[in-house]
């Protein structure tokens, strides 16, 4: 090993040397870099199940986007408070800072990162962080630094203190050139925006990191996620959400897309029952190490449809976007996720019906409704 000592002896000299800060925020993501490398190749990290006296402690990264809160508070019945830290740059809302740990966690500072996961013997860790597509187009120099670059450093964490590792995928990761009916695991993905390429990055290295160094790297790529406990943000399948809000508020909706363009969906719930249950299957059981996860696909019309049976006097038009319209035609219509459901049992829950049913029930559409009446 003469090239780690002298690595390691340049970098003691580096830290030790006055007057350069600029190196403190270099040297470590470097220096640690090196690490995996000393991993055995038949190395096999987390195959066992935890018991109910030896929970996992669980650090999720960007922890306040739509995903974030949500799968800490289901993680946090299951392994209690205490053992699931979420963190992010951002800061949190009060009912999300006191229902349990929360810390501060850049995942650019390799340093501050890896100080966390060691002083919380943390040893599964959910990486939420990225920019999602609109914004990550609208500055790709810090998309490709917070999406690739962060990636980067979460590997490296993870690979060198043993850590089960999630990282998830889009419906993104695929582009015009993919098989869109249905859309199977393995084939062509060339998409088109920086979210969707760090997405596919992020896929590669995962599995590159799990056979080359033993990373118990496990990943799922998310259909068009909806909550009602997030308000629409602008996103190609924003009109999803949307739908109910104006449903209840105004009666009337404009979708942005054509009414019979078809993207897979699936309820919140069903999106973090299907996270936590790759992430607690035996390793065994899993073929591969990224699954597509499928619960319904509907168009707008069919939604619409549905939705009026709730709100009959919901009126509904259409106004087409372009660029949405483009990016929805390049996205897979159908996920199939055969292989999810044959390895680890997956199994969804909300079809369109339930769907829209449960959101009406969390967004207070009976006043609405007895308005109307």
């Amino acid at each position: 090993m003469p090239i780690v000592k002298h690595v390691s002896r340049a970098v003691s000299q580096l830290l030790q040397s006055p007057g350069c800060g600029c190196g403190i925020s270099i040297v470590p993501v470097r220096c640690i870099g090196v690490s995996p490398r000393q991993v055995a190749s038949d190395a096999s990290f987390h195959s066992v199940s935890f018991s109910e006296s030896d929970h996992p402690r669980v650090l999720i990264t960007g922890g306040l986007g739509q995903l974030g809160v949500g799968l800490a508070k289901l993680l946090r019945k299951r392994f209690g408070k205490n053992n699931v830290i979420l963190s992010d740059i951002r800061k949190p809302a009060d009912n999300v800072f006191y229902s349990g740990p929360f810390i501060y966690a850049d995942i650019l500072d390799y340093k501050n990162l890896r100080e966390i996961v060691v002083n919380n013997r943390i040893s599964w860790l959910f990486h939420y962080s990225a920019l999602l597509s609109a914004v990550g187009e609208a500055n790709v120099p810090l998309a490709r630094a917070v999406n690739i670059t962060g990636l980067h450093n979460v590997l490296d964490i993870a690979a060198e203190h043993n850590l089960r590792l999630f990282v998830p995928s889009t419906i993104g990761a695929f582009g015009p050139t993919s098989p869109r009916d249905p859309t199977p695991d393995l084939c062509i993905q060339r998409p088109r925006t920086i979210y969707g390429v760090s997405k596919v990055h992020a896929e590669l290295m995962g599995e590159y990191y799990h056979y080359r160094y033993g990373l118990d790297f496990r990943c799922l790529r998310y259909p068009g996620i909806i909550s009602a406990d997030s308000q629409p943000g602008g996103g190609t399948t924003d009109y999803a959400v949307q739908i109910f809000h104006d449903a209840i508020k105004t009666g009337k909706f404009q979708c942005n897309l054509k009414p019979d363009t078809r993207l897979p969906m699936m309820y919140i719930d069903d999106c973090l029952k299907a996270t936590l249950e790759v992430m607690e299957a035996p390793a065994e059981a899993l073929s591969m190490r990224t699954y597509n996860i499928s619960a319904m696909s509907f168009t707008p019309e069919e939604l619409a449809q549905e939705v009026q049976k709730h709100v009959p006097e919901l009126q509904v038009t259409y106004n087409v976007d372009e660029v949405r319209q483009a990016i929805a035609d390049s996205w897979p219509m159908n996920f199939d996720d055969r292989n999810a459901r044959r390895d680890w049992g997956w199994k969804h829950d909300y079809d369109l019906p339930e769907l829209v049913t449960t959101m009406f029930s969390f967004l207070g559409s009976d006043s609405r409704i007895a308005q109307a009446n």
